[in-house]
């Protein structure tokens, strides 16, 4: 049983005193006390591997992540739903694997596509979003959505956000909030000019959101950078977009003590980022609603090599099925029910938040998701074992712009089998072998048997 932060129980005697409080509790909007249920907030950072984080490891300051660690849980062991964007946001909000979306989404959307403008989350697809303001949650998005753009019904509105602010596609030019020199930045579903530095323009709209909603209700932000990915600038010459990176020279300037520039560059909009996510908590600290927020920090994937990201010690990154492209930073603070402070080597994964959102919200969870509660681990009331966790199972489409092919993999317990294109199967005692240096399969080949199984059973509906 769950016993979350309140003020205490009021006995109303009688009806009078019922009528009155009814009246006064009426005309207290944002002054009134906080709701039973914790606001949650989810900040999502982008193309983000485990060495890109401080208290993972990184040569990278990010003091406000290190803070929220201390004053939380970090997981050693998280897994994003995909090792790339969409299929991972997908997995993320609606707690199902990415291959068994009705528009396949294994792959990035790609914003200039003319086929992609016709794919995306479909209405029957239900998000954890919907099922929180189906309970009375507030909901709002800010920030990278990935998960269609080309029609109506792919909108974040039409999928349990009450309001969005953002973008649309995988990413935009830092400078300009386009793409290349397409506009994709809304306000709802109205096309708007922005006059900042992305990350600056998601910080303030979302401390806009926090300092403005009605205390009477709780609330859900998915807070969804588009840091520290390569920006996606144009170039004149060619009238084409390019992948740039794109720090602020002022933060350039905070990381001179790393000597790769593309590194560096990397390094910059982290830090940049990490200040934003201070800015975040102190606009919880400053409304007195820090004590009753659920905040989970996570990244999407692995990072990129190509782009300056690092993922060591583990193998691949993004795109790949290693872990190196899955395993990512995961970091949970819920005072009062999450212990400070503390670390656990537990495997969780993204799919699992749906189910988790819903047993501390009262909702309602549909019985066809792939992950499972976490509760149970970050207010450790059982601390589970490996083996308890469901299977994960991970299928990619091609990336074209990575050079890459589709992918398979599963994680069950200590196992994890890897199928690559035009390769023998891989199998990983990933309890022991994290780094997956030996490769298992010719000596359990009833175990990779066994495995293939289960990532078929999931690709049979």
């Amino acid at each position: 049983m769950i016993t979350f932060p309140h003020l205490g129980q009021i006995t109303l005697k009688n009806s009078f005193t019922m009528i009155a409080w009814m009246a006064i509790s009426g005309l207290l909007a944002n002054a009134a006390a906080p709701p039973s249920r914790p606001n949650i907030l989810v900040i999502l950072s982008d193309d983000q591997g485990m060495n890109d984080v401080g208290c993972y490891g990184s040569e990278i300051p990010t003091p406000n992540l290190d803070r929220l660690a201390h004053e939380g849980l970090r997981f050693t062991q998280f897994y994003a739903a995909s090792s790339i964007c969409t299929p991972s946001r997908f997995g993320l909000l609606t707690g199902r694997f990415a291959h068994r979306s009705i528009d396949r989404l294994t792959g990035a959307l790609m914003f200039l596509s003319d086929d992609d403008a016709n794919r995306g989350i479909r209405s029957s697809e239900i998000t954890y979003a919907s099922m929180l303001k189906q309970v009375g949650y507030q909901t709002h998005l800010v920030g990278k959505w990935h998960l269609g753009h080309g029609e109506d019904q792919f909108w974040p509105t039409e999928h349990g956000f009450d309001t969005f602010f953002g973008h649309t596609g995988g990413c935009v030019d830092f400078f300009t909030c386009q793409y290349g020199n397409q506009p994709d930045w809304y306000r709802g579903k109205e096309l708007i000019e922005t006059s900042s530095y992305a990350t600056d323009v998601i910080t303030d709209e979302a401390v806009r959101v926090i300092e403005n909603t009605d205390r009477r209700q709780p609330w859900y932000i998915h807070l969804a950078y588009n840091a520290p990915h390569f920006g996606k600038g144009f170039d004149e010459q060619t009238q084409a977009p390019v992948n740039v990176m794109q720090p602020k020279l002022a933060d350039l300037d905070k990381v001179s003590f790393i000597a790769d520039p593309l590194r560096r560059s990397f390094a910059a909009k982290v830090i940049g980022m990490d200040a934003s996510i201070g800015r975040i908590l102190k606009a919880l600290d400053k409304t007195q609603q820090a004590d009753n927020t659920l905040v989970i920090f996570m990244t999407d994937h692995g990072g990129d090599p190509k782009y300056g990201g690092s993922n060591q010690p583990f193998r691949g990154g993004k795109a790949t099925l290693f872990e190196g492209g899955l395993r990512v930073p995961c970091i949970v603070r819920w005072p009062g029910m999450t212990p400070a402070n503390s670390v656990t080597d537990q495997v969780g994964s993204m799919l699992d938040w749906f189910p988790t959102f819903a047993e501390i919200s009262g909702g309602k969870a549909p019985t066809h998701l792939d992950g499972q509660s976490l509760s149970p681990l970050i207010t450790s009331r059982n601390e589970p074992s490996l083996s308890d966790h469901r299977p994960i199972v991970w299928i990619t489409g091609s990336h074209a712009e990575l050079s890459r092919r589709s992918w398979r993999a599963i994680r069950s317990g200590r196992w994890k089998l890897i199928q690559a294109p035009d390769q023998t199967p891989m199998l990983f005692d990933v309890a022991d072998d994290p780094f997956e240096s030996n490769n298992l399969a010719n000596i359990h080949p009833e175990i990779v048997e066994r495995l293939q199984q289960e990532i078929k059973a999931t690709t049979a509906e």
